[in-house]
């Protein structure tokens, strides 16, 4: 059916046709259309029947032509092979070996592509180029007043033909882009080619364009535009030339004919922050922009995008949809397949939850935003995707020439024919009798070995699978082929047993335990380390880029180009994060953004700290440690576990004397906490949304205020202690903010930024006020920071030059303490010492004043990087001393 139109139904024309996943005709025209033919649309749509034909439409939740639909709000990614020839300048460029890979934030149209190993002449050259990436940005655009994108419209099966023609110069490039469907894991296949002219664009030069709107004509199967756009190039010393290229683009796809069109005949899409770069080393061209499908006719003085569900600066997850309000207002809410509130989405598992459709021949396995079903052995899936089908053995000739093949559900039985005897695997002639009865398995390798001839001694068959049997002649429980090299477990039929199956090189399964697991689906990151591979040829140069997986195949938080010192962050997506590229031999400074397996700690605090002198308190990804101090010294007699917060990522910690409460932020569930220190207490949520990457906290005991940096929003905030009275304090000029401190008594805030092109200290007022630089030289990763109110020292631990050094706050008395750290993150100065956390010794450590001695060092059970580290202490800074009495509820005085 899939290959060859049908012939008409009985008493039927077949004067209307709907068209198939391969655009073959199907006669339409009763309402048993859809009934028969409704396996044809997607699993995650259904069939509508029109007096001339049917369609296929998504079910809610879902989005697409009806015949391939994706989850609302799910990020989608695009794969494909770019090649061609193009002409720049006097030079041809052939593009043979470039991959392109997209990803799209389809909550807010935000679609990132990078062309990978492009030649730089061709890489420079084609930055203006856009319309190659704004093809994603158009597909997956964020949808507005009853408009569609272009998934919706075309499916995954479509071809589009974009002509451009640039001026001055009248150079002429053509890009034809074919996309080949879904692939397993429900990801685009796009591949490109383009030929042409493109203008020469010189080393070192930038190539900028401004947000800009496209209209779009829809007709039946065809989505045609044309438009001229401007981009200015930016030379090395700072010139600029504005150019423009004519567009003609036009994309071809198989559409229903029958029922109302769902979209307007004209949309208009609106492009903005639209941003380009060529990648030298890494011979990478990206592009990025936000794009946003409505109606023709707004006011091309107003910004395109408003709303924050357009622009971007929403905080909804990217596992969410952003609802649009009145104004500026929205609501996020999380996709098919995911809880939460919209600022934090998680995978709901199908499988373990119940939640799956999966029929009862078959095991469930979950993958983010949804399910797959597998079948048992024997049987295999259905259209649907859910239901398991009996596999016919019979048809792979399994039995003996001379036996009959019998199927059954699930299995098969093979008998001998009248005339022999035998198991049905192997079948003598009655005449013939074996000096002993063999056993099923022994009948069976025999009959693989070759029949009679084998029995009698004859050659092995090579290449095919031989049971091997045990003394006794039944199936040995494991059995390998010997030319895969793949082993399984069997039961006493030898059948295999379901999910044993391991490939070569693996160890083998233990056929005395039940079967384990089966194995997880690819991840991400694994995914693109295998095309590169294959890319590479399996042998990569040690120039080349691999993305580097951790064991649970998630992205290491550190990127590295090849063995060099060319490194970078990236988020837990495997996109890079802004400001953070090194060339020097110092790694960046990059918190991992996915939790560490959950570690079998206890759920509630079993220790509370002794408040009759200072406690220092650390962070450690899932819990946060407690560590009496004595003198110079750590009572490490005393350590001990006082939060266990699985799932987390606790990265910055401060602490109120006031209230003795311990606050913190956390990267994995993108939220800011607190909780009392008193035995059995419970956290408490203090901010849950618009919370990105939340690393440095500080709690101002004073004025009862709370302040931290996100280096995700690249923002400064503050609010109560109780989250109430939230504000923004600063923005802009905010690459990679770290560390941040306050001094009650004078009001002022202090903070970090370890941008790697231009790392700084700077200040202001705890109200946002009088902000200034007051360290910006000799200075790499400033992570860790703290205030001395007895000496007015800002201090600060450096992991890029290695030292701690300290200065007055006006910028004035710079000297340095220590040059030769490991990598300090965070630190906290107390009682003439200084403790700081180190990555590399994933320990906590004491510093003696003067620098020359360290006094003491901590290394926890649970050995993984610590990161914050603060003091608590009976004694708040105005000199208050703070007495604890425990009742039915902790009180102070």
């Amino acid at each position: 059916e899939d290959r060859h139109p049908l012939p008409p139904l009985h008493g039927e024309t077949a004067d209307y046709l709907d068209f198939g996943p391969r655009g073959e005709g199907i006669p339409g025209g009763t309402e048993e259309t859809c009934a028969r033919f409704h396996q044809r649309c997607s699993q995650d749509g259904y069939c509508t029947d029109f007096p001339s034909g049917f369609c296929c439409h998504c079910r809610s939740g879902y989005y697409g032509n009806g015949h391939q639909c994706l989850p609302e709000g799910v990020p989608q990614r695009v794969s494909g092979k770019v090649q061609g020839v193009v002409s720049v300048g006097n030079s041809l460029v052939e593009l043979g070996g470039v991959d392109l890979h997209a990803y799209m934030v389809v909550g807010d149209g935000r679609a990132f592509t990078t062309l990978s190993q492009i030649p730089e002449l061709a890489g420079r050259a084609l930055m203006p180029l856009t319309p190659i990436a704004g093809l994603f940005g158009w597909l997956f655009a964020m949808e507005t007043l009853d408009h569609q994108n272009g998934f919706s419209i075309t499916g995954a099966e479509f071809t589009c033909h974009t002509d451009v023609t640039f001026s001055p110069g009248n150079q002429h490039v053509s890009i034809v882009q074919q996309a080949e469907g879904l692939d397993y894991h429900n990801y685009l296949s796009v591949d490109t080619r383009i030929h042409g002219d493109v203008p020469f664009i010189a080393p070192g030069a930038t190539v900028q364009i401004e947000p800009y709107r496209e209209t779009y004509q829809y007709q039946q199967s065809v989505v045609t535009a044309s438009s001229v756009r401007e981009y200015t190039v930016v030379s090395a010393d700072g010139g600029k030339e504005t150019f423009s290229f004519l567009l003609h683009w036009n994309i071809s796809y198989r559409n229903c004919p029958h029922g109302p069109r769902a979209s307007p005949d004209t949309q208009q899409l609106g492009v903005e922050r639209v941003a380009i770069l060529y990648e030298e080393e890494e011979h990478s061209l990206r592009y990025a922009s936000a794009n946003v499908i409505g109606p023709v006719g707004e006011d091309p003085s107003k910004p395109v995008l408003v709303n924050p569900c357009s622009d971007g600066t929403h905080d909804c997850h990217t596992a969410a949809l952003c609802l649009p309000g009145e104004g500026t207002e929205f609501q996020c809410q999380c996709a098919v397949g995911y809880w939460g509130d919209g600022q934090s989405c998680h995978d709901v598992d199908e499988c373990t939850e119940g939640l799956s459709m999966c029929g009862p021949l078959s095991q469930c396995v979950n993958v983010p935003g949804g399910h797959h079903c597998l079948c048992l052995g024997g049987y295999q899936l259905g259209p649907d995707g859910q239901t398991c089908i009996d596999i016919d053995e019979c048809l792979s000739q399994l039995c003996h020439a001379h036996a009959s093949c019998t199927n059954s559900p699930g299995s098969f039985q093979c008998r001998c024919r009248h005339g022999y005897e035998g198991d049905g695997f192997l079948c003598l002639p009655l005449s013939v009798h074996p000096q002993r009865t063999l056993t099923q398995c022994e009948q069976h390798r025999d009959a693989l070995l070759g029949g009679l001839g084998a029995w009698r001694g004859g050659p092995m068959v090579g290449g095919g699978f031989v049971p091997q049997c045990d003394e006794d002649g039944g199936y040995r429980p494991l059995q390998c082929h010997a030319t895969t090299g793949q082993c399984w477990c069997v039961d006493s039929r030898g059948q295999e047993r379901a999910g044993t199956r391991t490939l070569p090189a693996m160890p083998h399964p233990n056929c005395d335990q039940p079967p384990p697991p089966l194995p997880r689906l690819e991840t991400a990151c694994e995914r693109w380390r295998t095309s590169l591979l294959e890319h590479y040829g399996g042998q990569p140069d040690p120039r080349d880029y691999l993305p580097q997986c951790d064991a649970l195949g998630q992205f290491e938080p550190v990127q590295c180009y090849g063995e060099s010192t060319y490194c970078w962050c990236v988020d837990r997506d495997g996109r890079e994060v802004v400001g953070t590229r090194s060339h020097d031999a110092v790694r960046p400074a990059c918190i991992p953004t996915v939790a560490p397996p959950t570690l079998l700690l206890q759920p509630h605090p079993d220790v509370t700290p002794p408040l009759s002198g200072p406690t220092l308190l650390y962070a450690q990804g899932q819990q946060i440690g407690v560590l009496p101090i004595n003198g110079p010294h750590l009572d490490k007699e005393g350590a001990s576990v006082l939060l266990t917060l699985q799932g987390s990522i606790v990265v910055g910690i401060d602490y109120d004397c006031q209230e003795q409460k311990i606050y913190w932020t956390d990267l994995a569930t993108r939220t800011i906490s607190r909780a009392r220190l008193e035995p059995w207490a419970d956290s408490e949520t203090v901010i849950n949304s618009g919370l990105t990457s939340p690393e440095g906290l500080a709690v101002d005991a004073h004025h009862r205020a709370l302040f931290w940096v996100d280096s995700g929003t690249d923002r400064i905030e503050t609010s109560g202690l109780d989250g109430s009275g939230r504000r923004i304090l600063f923005d802009e000029d905010l690459v990679n903010p770290r560390a941040i401190v306050v001094d009650p008594p004078s009001g002022m805030l202090y903070w970090t930024d370890w941008n790697r092109d231009a790392p700084k200290i700077e200040s202001s007022t705890v109200e946002g006020h009088d902000r200034k630089v007051v360290v910006h030289d000799r200075i790499g990763l400033p992570n860790a920071l703290t205030f001395d109110p007895s000496t007015k020292y800002l201090c600060w631990a450096d992991a890029g030059t290695k030292r701690l050094e300290c200065v007055y706050p006006d910028g004035t008395g710079r000297r340095e303490i220590q040059s030769d750290l490991s990598y300090p993150f965070s630190m906290v100065r107390y009682d003439s010492h200084f403790y700081f956390s180190d990555w590399r010794r994933e320990a906590v450590l004491v510093l003696s004043e003067d620098g020359r001695q360290v006094t003491d060092e901590y290394l926890p059970d649970q050995r993984s990087q610590v990161y914050g580290v603060t003091i608590t202490s009976p004694f708040c800074p105005s000199g208050k001393y703070v007495t604890i009495t425990y009742h039915e509820s902790s009180e102070y005085g």
